[in-house]
């Protein structure tokens, strides 16, 4: 599947391929480096859930004002990634790795310092500031040191699934600082000084990182091109098959986070979970996802990747149907221990292995078939729109959680379910019938 019109290798490719087999080669440490602060910011990006429920009893703040944390990271990361991506191969992949991870850290240390929720929106305002500079180099940096669409998407799985061991990590790190016999506590504020150390390491590892970067200037003369970067960018939107792949996108991540950001409240206050239980439950959803991706990689090359992704959105929905039911609407005793874990609290983070091959199927088959030049422009606009998928979702479910404060509030996913499966059977068919620009 290739992308009419930009498929051709150009000899500035073929020199990005060669300096990226002699990356490949050089290798363990720059994937080292990339995994490490590419799962850094998993463990912050995905601690949004925990900042949630800990705000609406430490800051005392309601729904609607906790879901605006969510909006400090995506709208972030939205606007710094349609400015700022198609000027990356100017500022170069090491240095927007660094800046990316002590700009996240500096975010880090201003919540205990702060210890207000205006601080908590500060550090989820820099952390996305700093994803978007590293989702844009790191995927950036699998196209130069890859060659092949097949070593491609094996870079691009290990790196993932380094970034969803780290979103697992993430719930257990912030239970660790979570005194549950006293919700006024600020023990799980010293969680971020542990993050700033932790950007700090990776931070000092991306600065060692060296990788041949020509192949993402799609001019030799850098400064000339530099003004067309933008547009070019502008330009991928008019390929039907980018537009279709976007929206998938979008309705694909308005989903995950509208499930992952609202799990550990939903546990807590729908299924009676004590805070620590209900945040560590939560991290049941990303080892969903890993083992779900783990298998994937196992059955896409034998059924593919369009029955694949039409079977897991069959099972998302399965489950979005089934646990409201075995909830109910009645009060539930406090769950402080293990033993007493009700099963839709197991059940409800299954979801993640469904969802679990959808996102990196999709940006894997995108990105492989792009140019190297032209791959900080796209994946500009896939963490655009993953970014306004995440607010969204999040938004809609603080809204329908306060108007309707039980398990059926579930339900209101299955319809962007149905919009995903829609887009995906679009997709499909553009794919086979071949796409050029309008």
């Amino acid at each position: 599947m290739a992308f009419a019109g930009i498929s051709a290798q150009k000899p500035e490719e073929t020199a990005g391929n060669a300096g990226g087999a002699a990356a490949a080669r050089a290798g363990w440490f720059v994937t080292f480096a990339l995994c490490l602060g590419y799962a850094t910011f998993a463990i912050l990006l995905n601690s949004v859930g925990t900042a949630i429920l800990q705000s609406t009893g430490y800051f005392h703040v309601d729904n609607r004002a906790a879901s605006t944390l969510e909006a400090f990271k995506d709208i972030t990361i939205a606007v710094a990634s349609f400015t700022l991506a198609s000027h990356l191969p100017r500022f170069g992949i090491r240095r927007s790795m660094v800046a990316a991870l002590l700009i996240a850290g500096l975010g880090c240390v201003a919540v205990p310092l702060g210890d207000s929720f205006w601080a908590m929106r500060l550090m989820f305002f820099a952390t996305g500031l700093g994803f978007a500079l590293m989702k844009v180099a790191v995927y950036s940096s699998v196209g130069l040191l890859t060659g092949s669409a097949s070593g491609h998407a094996r870079l691009l799985g290990i790196i993932e699934s380094g970034f969803m061991a780290a979103v697992v990590s993430s719930s257990w790190i912030f239970a660790a600082f979570i005194d549950p016999t006293d919700p006024s506590s600020p023990s799980w504020l010293n969680t971020y000084w542990l993050l700033a150390g932790l950007c700090l390491v990776a931070a000092l590892a991306a600065a060692f990182v060296r990788i041949d970067e020509r192949g993402l200037v799609a001019k030799p003369e850098g400064d000339a091109a530099a003004p067309r970067a933008f547009p070019a960018m502008l330009a991928l939107l008019r390929l039907r098959l980018t537009q279709v792949f976007i929206a998938a996108i979008f309705l694909y991540v308005l989903i995950e986070q509208g499930v992952g950001t609202w799990l550990p409240t939903i546990n807590h206050r729908v299924l009676g979970l004590d805070g620590q239980i209900a945040v560590q439950a939560a991290s049941a959803f990303a080892m969903s996802i890993a083992l779900g991706r783990l298998v994937a990689g196992l059955l896409v090359t034998r059924v593919g990747w369009f029955p694949l992704m039409l079977g897991c959105l069959a099972g998302m929905a399965a489950i979005l149907l089934a646990v409201p039911g075995m909830v109910g609407t009645d009060a539930h005793a406090l769950v402080t221990s293990w033993r007493d874990i009700p099963l839709p609290a197991l059940l409800l983070p299954a979801i993640g292995f469904f969802m679990a091959p959808i996102y990196p199927t999709l940006n894997s088959v995108i990105l492989s078939s792009v140019p190297k030049a032209r791959q900080p422009g796209l994946i500009g606009l896939i963490v655009v729109f993953s970014a306004l998928g995440g607010t969204t979702g999040s938004r809609i479910v603080a809204e329908l959680f306060s108007a309707i404060p039980d398990a059926r509030v579930l339900y209101s996913l299955l319809v962007p379910i149905a919009l995903l499966a829609a887009g995906v059977i679009v997709l499909k068919r553009l794919a086979e019938e071949g796409v050029s620009v309008d």
